[in-house]
């Protein structure tokens, strides 16, 4: 696969994956939702950490989750530049380029979206507010929106850890970038053999 079909894909990612943060940031407050299917909601909601809601805790946390990012980011760059300059399988091209778009997009919330917009607390954010945004550079919430409750309610006593316990599935909320990393890992993982034969 070659770089400019890479980018073509990295780009349709990013575009994609940015333009329905910013719609869901300046059309929504937080907590805000809108039913689509009885088993899947917009619903919009801002992590300030890592995936499932993780943080790092202390004053300098998210400066070094951000940073961490950056670093992560550069190295699966130079993977996807190898792996096309080696002629490696499609496969592998298509998942890291995927993995890569996903990374930019939370990257560019985290870095930039505080300084942009408006917090979304009990209002509508508004895009480079004349007071400025609502936190500093690499400060950024990422924004999330995708919503699947499948299924809710009690699991059965004789489960393992859960049983009795109210369950929602599928709990996380998260947005197109994830998707994008999520679907790369998961091609590497099942097509594993495929992805690195060479």
């Amino acid at each position: 696969m070659s770089l400019k079909k890479a980018s073509i894909l990295i780009i349709i990612v990013l575009l994609i994956d940015q333009i329905s943060k910013i719609y869901i940031k300046t059309n929504f407050s937080l907590g805000e939702d809108i039913t689509v299917f009885s088993w899947f909601k917009i619903l919009f909601v801002e992590n300030e950490g890592m995936a499932w809601g993780t943080k790092i805790p202390g004053e300098y946390g998210k400066l070094i989750l951000t940073l961490f990012r950056l670093v992560a980011v550069t190295g699966i760059a130079y993977w996807l530049w190898l792996s096309i300059k080696e002629n490696r399988s499609k496969l592998l091209v298509v998942a890291v380029s995927l993995i890569f778009a996903g990374a930019v997009g939370n990257i560019i919330d985290s870095v930039f979206y505080g300084l942009i917009f408006s917090d979304s607390y009990h209002q509508v954010a508004a895009f480079l507010p004349e007071s400025g945004g609502y936190a500093k550079v690499f400060h950024g919430k990422v924004v999330d929106m995708l919503y699947f409750p499948m299924w809710k309610g009690y699991m059965p006593d004789w489960f393992p850890f859960i049983g009795g316990k109210f369950m929602t599935f599928f709990e996380p909320v998260f947005n197109v970038a994830d998707v994008a990393i999520s679907t790369g890992v998961g091609l590497l993982i099942v097509f594993n053999k495929k992805a690195f034969s060479k």
